[in-house]
């Protein structure tokens, strides 16, 4: 191939590529000039992070800078990335992204406060930890949760679209599938981790454990005229306190409840409430 059949080829699949664009004016509600950065948002979770936990995450970018100094970098960013997320949402009003900014950011000592008693429930839970240092450098369950636990703060105000990308790193990092709007109270206890899918409408109370491989998701979809899923419903389940629930256990629905003190079996499959103190096992299949 001579340069000429080169360029007039590559030119060709440049203009397949722009023919798309018209498709993408018709379908995604809004293309912004701005839009979120992923490189961005994975750097505020890190920087988050290292705010909250400066002798065990750290930037190469943040070396040699002062907290005020990184703070205030973050402020500014975050300004940016919540303009961004806000240009995608059809009909929204004028956004303060100064104050939504100020607002997660003044979140971060009670995001700290909680992943304290996170690890607290690791140490005390896992025999094979030897110290709350070791679960903040080295534990997948609780890298995810500190993601989680700031995602969804801003799926609580109102961005989604940042809270999914903090989410979806944790998820590409660990194997911990956590999505922001779930519910989750104190001392929450993940071990091994891999496989977890926690859905969006799940709520769960306070000293749970959960083991690798569980699902917390939807038994089905309530469907609009067009047969598509319809949004905002509630589709997953609801976890009582002090339950343990067990590797490769699942659990679907919205009007599932586990009672408090709970303890779901390995592989269970279960479409059903369990009483508060119940313990259901594995059977051949049956529930």
């Amino acid at each position: 191939m001579n340069s000429k059949d080169k360029n007039e080829r590559l030119g060709e699949i440049l203009s397949e590529l722009d023919s798309t664009i018209e498709w993408e004016y018709r379908y995604f509600r809004n293309r912004s000039v701005i839009i979120p950065s992923r490189k961005e948002i994975v750097r505020l979770v890190k920087t988050f992070q290292q705010l909250m936990f400066p002798d065990y995450f750290s930037l190469s970018s943040n070396e040699g800078r002062t907290r005020a100094e990184i703070i205030d970098d973050a402020f500014i960013s975050l300004k940016t990335q919540i303009s961004a997320a806000f240009a995608f949402s059809a009909g929204e009003g004028p956004v303060d992204t100064e104050q939504l900014a100020y607002e997660i950011l003044s979140e971060l000592p009670e995001i700290k406060r909680m992943l304290i008693k996170d690890i607290q429930a690791l140490y005390e839970g896992d025999p094979a930890a030897r110290s709350a240092e070791e679960i903040i450098l080295a534990y997948p369950g609780f890298y995810a949760i500190s993601i989680y636990r700031i995602a969804n703060r801003f799926y609580k105000k109102g961005i989604p679209y940042i809270a999914r990308v903090m989410t979806e790193f944790a998820h590409e990092k660990t194997g911990i599938d956590i999505h922001a709007g779930a519910t989750i109270g104190e001392y929450f206890f993940i071990d091994h981790g891999t496989g977890i899918v926690i859905g969006e409408t799940t709520t769960i109370g306070d000293h749970v454990k959960i083991y690798q491989g569980v699902t917390l998701g939807a038994k089905s979809f309530e469907l609009d005229e067009n047969g598509n899923p319809v949004k905002g419903t509630k589709r997953h389940p609801d976890i009582g306190n002090g339950c343990i629930i067990y590797a490769g256990a699942t659990i679907l629905g919205g009007t599932t409840k586990i009672g408090d003190g709970a303890i779901i079996g390995g592989n269970v499959w279960l479409t059903r409430s369990v009483a508060p103190g119940e313990t259901v096992v594995y059977n051949g299949g049956n529930k």
